[in-house]
């Protein structure tokens, strides 16, 4: 077990324990198709996202990331457009849970690390709410067409489903 503690913009002497190894041990009815390293390389959330929480996640996240300090990127994003709601909606929704409170992909981040919490099983009903847009995707789209419905694809893969593959 190791204890992580937390200092960036959002959230000061935060605390979590990682009780399982990075990338192990899921919930068995949550199988993301992406690693959150994969979903940094690839671009998602404009490239905002976590520019002042590098170090609490692995170096190697980071190397190869699209990220934009500045401001929020669309051009950041693989599919190259917004696909995301600010986070003021997020929380107006009561998406957002206390420990977390940049949503679902810093939860998802801890997650991969290894914590578990009080969160999980919401999170990850959440996670699979989303294949309602992958059905969608498949019903509309031809296959490795990446310019149909560029918007749900990149939303899509915000939530570490592969939407290059659909």
């Amino acid at each position: 077990m190791k204890k992580v503690i937390v200092n960036d913009k959002m959230q000061q002497n935060y605390e979590y324990i990682l009780s399982e190894k990075p990338g192990k041990n899921f919930a068995q009815n949550f199988k993301p198709e992406l690693t959150p390293k994969e979903m940094l390389e690839l671009g998602v959330f404009g490239g905002k996202y976590m520019t002042d929480c590098i170090s609490e996640f692995p170096n190697d996240w980071f190397i190869k990331a699209k990220l934009c300090s500045e401001k929020h990127d669309p051009d950041s994003n693989f599919f190259g457009v917004n696909a995301s709601q600010p986070l003021s909606v997020w929380r107006q929704k009561g998406w957002i849970h206390s420990d977390d409170p940049r949503g679902w992909f810093q939860w998802y981040c801890r997650y991969f690390m290894g914590r578990r919490h009080e969160d999980d099983e919401r999170q990850i009903k959440r996670w699979k709410a989303i294949k309602r847009h992958i059905v969608q995707l498949k019903n509309n789209c031809h296959p490795g067409d990446w310019n149909c419905r560029r918007k749900q694809r990149q939303a899509v893969l915000h939530w570490a489903y592969d939407s290059r593959k659909i």
